[in-house]
C-alpha cells in the first residue's frame, strides 16, 4: 500500500483558497488554537500528564484535555490556575 503524507499546513492553505468560510471560521477559532498550542507545548515540555496537571490545578483531567482540545470556554481564572500548575505566568495580550 502506498501512503501519502500532506501537512496540515498544505490542507489549510488548500482549504482557505477554495472555501472563504472555512477561512473565517479559522480565523474565529485561532485564539483558542494558540491557547491549546501553547498548554499542550508547555505540558509536554514539563513531561506532565494531563492527569499530573489536573491534580496541580485542582480540576479533573477531563478539562485539561478539553482546554487543548480548544472545547472549552476557558475562564482567564482557570487558564492561569493551568498556568500556576505549569510554573508558568498567564500573560494576555490584545492586539
Amino acid at each position: 500500500m502506498n501512503r501519502t503524507s500532506v501537512s496540515w499546513k498544505t490542507i489549510r492553505r488548500q482549504m482557505i483558497k477554495e472555501d472563504p468560510e472555512f477561512a473565517v471560521a479559522l480565523e474565529e477559532l485561532a485564539p483558542e488554537y494558540e491557547i491549546a498550542r501553547q498548554l499542550v507545548k508547555a505540558r509536554l515540555e514539563r513531561g506532565m500528564t494531563q492527569e499530573e496537571l489536573a491534580a496541580k490545578v485542582g480540576t479533573r483531567q477531563s478539562n485539561i484535555s478539553r482546554i487543548e482540545r480548544g472545547q472549552q470556554n476557558t475562564s482567564i481564572g482557570l487558564l492561569n490556575k493551568v498556568a500556576k500548575g505549569l510554573g508558568m505566568k498567564l500573560h494576555v495580550s490584545i492586539g
